[in-house]
């Protein structure tokens, strides 16, 4: 049975609601998530008609910023399934993120649903992993992806766990304990010291607010726990305060910049004052590194805000990062790991400022391929 698939549009959402209720028992999508969805550019939104009647949707939402496209709804209403309509949906679902220059389609299905498994795996979609209780009623999920653009190279990542950050400020400190237990599962992260590793790293003051993470502070902080780092920084001025306009808070910045390159010294902790390139951060991750990465999140959310991200893995068309602060409302964790930045977005997003600060930390562990990247 071949449908009509077309984009969704206002005057259907009394239609998708019907669909919607009679198609799940938890997770729905309301009105209002509807007409969100259908009045973004960061999603396709299509339907399946026969007979001039809605019969199924899928909803594949895009990460700004980034070529990962996600499935995050599919229904059918109950009598048209079996009939192909989901294949048909997903397979223009994969046009439209592939049109939309998405690289990799993820979607959850519940463990449970065989009939969904044996349609994605038939479609060439493949189990990267379980999410535990992923449901409202508790039930795990399994996710999968699917590149939707191929490529022969093979992903290379590293096992390394995400974290959410747990306040707005601490971007800094989740990257660097995803680093570090990344590279020594014996060490365990938790709130108390994503607030402590803060307290060793923070500039103290900002444009507002809270103050963010020096990237010397924050490789003091990994060297101070018995990791081997380095710093990458493209600039030798005192750090973040362009956007400070009080001179008092401006002189405190400017102790903090000092300090903190002072210790470094006392710490042997080498600083390279150059871009660090594509090509470095692959070498640096090859040879067991895992680097911390200050990006601007202007490409995600258009607040043009310093944010750290931590570098999962690297192919020849993009590098993978973890992003420890979901969107609320939009974004779940899932949406947040192993995000694929193409490799030409990758530099314009990874500079920060009206300067162009570029700044990386590389974390290894203490070993012979620490001294082996240390010396790169």
């Amino acid at each position: 049975m071949t449908a009509l698939i077309r984009p969704a549009h206002l005057d259907d959402i009394d239609d998708l609601l019907v669909l919607e209720n009679s198609s799940f028992e938890t997770d729905k999508l309301s009105r209002r998530s509807f007409r969100h969805w259908l009045t973004t550019e960061h999603c396709a939104l299509l339907v399946a008609e026969l007979a001039q009647q809605i019969v199924g949707y899928i909803l594949v939402i895009y990460h700004p910023g980034t070529r990962l496209a996600r499935v995050y709804s599919l229904a059918i209403l109950q009598v048209f399934r079996g009939q192909g309509i989901a294949k048909q949906l997903i397979i223009a679902g994969e046009k439209a993120a592939s049109e939309g220059g998405r690289l990799y389609l993820r979607l959850e299905v519940s463990i449970d649903n065989i009939a969904a498994i044996q349609l994605y795996e038939g479609l060439g979609f493949q189990k990267f992993g379980i999410y535990r209780g992923y449901y409202e009623d508790h039930k795990d999920a399994l996710r999968y992806q699917k590149r939707i653009r191929y490529f022969a190279d093979v992903l290379q990542h590293r096992s390394v766990h995400w974290l959410k950050q747990t306040t707005p400020f601490t971007c800094g400190p989740a990257a660097l304990m995803m680093a570090m237990h990344g590279l020594d599962r014996q060490y365990h992260p938790s709130r108390e010291e994503e607030i402590n590793l803060w307290r060793e790293a923070t500039t103290i003051f900002m444009t507002s607010g809270h103050g963010g993470c020096h990237p010397i502070g924050l490789a003091l902080a990994a060297k101070r726990r018995g990791f081997q780092v380095k710093v990458w920084i493209n600039k030798t001025d005192t750090l973040f305060i362009d956007g400070v306009r009080n001179d008092e808070k401006k002189q405190v910045v400017e102790l903090v910049d000092a300090c903190f390159k002072r210790e470094a010294a006392e710490q042997g902790i080498p600083i390279h004052y150059a871009n660090i390139t594509q090509n470095d951060l692959i070498a640096a991750f090859k040879a067991g590194a895992i680097p911390l990465i200050l990006i601007s999140t202007f490409s995600l959310d258009r607040k043009k805000a310093p944010h750290w991200v931590v570098m999962s893995g690297f192919d020849d068309d993009c590098l993978y990062m973890h992003d420890s602060d979901p969107e609320e409302g939009r974004q779940n964790e899932l949406d947040c790991q192993f995000i694929p930045v193409a490799r030409e977005d990758f530099d314009r997003m990874s500079c920060f400022g009206k300067n162009r600060l570029r700044t990386a930390v590389i974390v290894l562990p203490e070993s012979k391929k620490a001294n082996k990247v240390s010396e790169s």
